[in-house]
């Protein structure tokens, strides 16, 4: 009874989680192009606060109950839920290593103005994402 519980949640948050990153592939990028520059930049660093607590939230909780859902199981599952967690981690690096400093950038444009060469780092972060 206890794996299923645990396999149950490593299904909902990692399906929730490959949502949330199919959704904004699909909708928030193409809307972001759409929009003029600073009502980008505003409506970004909003976004990005918020999504600084849902998904890393997403993120802690598809990588642990993948990580005991491993170790619970065996043979095919076991190579799953390994697969799915490892997945998990290589999306949260890829987010702090390389969206978050980007991030940081945005913040400040926000407030101030781009820099000439804020399409490139849109890309790169937009990449990224």
């Amino acid at each position: 009874m206890r794996i299923r519980l645990v396999m149950g949640l490593a299904l909902l948050s990692t399906g929730a989680l490959a949502g949330a990153f199919g959704y904004g592939a699909a909708n928030l990028l193409p809307t972001f192009d759409a929009v003029p520059l600073q009502m980008r930049l505003s409506f970004h660093t909003r976004l990005m606060e918020m999504n600084g607590i849902t998904m890393q939230g997403a993120m802690a909780l598809s990588a642990l109950s993948s990580a005991t859902l491993a170790v619970m199981s065996c043979g095919t599952p076991r190579r799953l839920a390994g697969g799915a967690g490892l997945l998990v981690l290589v999306s949260f690096l890829i987010t702090r290593l390389g969206n978050v400093p980007i991030k940081g950038r945005i913040k400040e444009w926000a407030v101030t103005s781009a820099p000439l060469d804020h399409a490139e780092v849109l890309d790169r972060w937009e990449a990224f994402n």
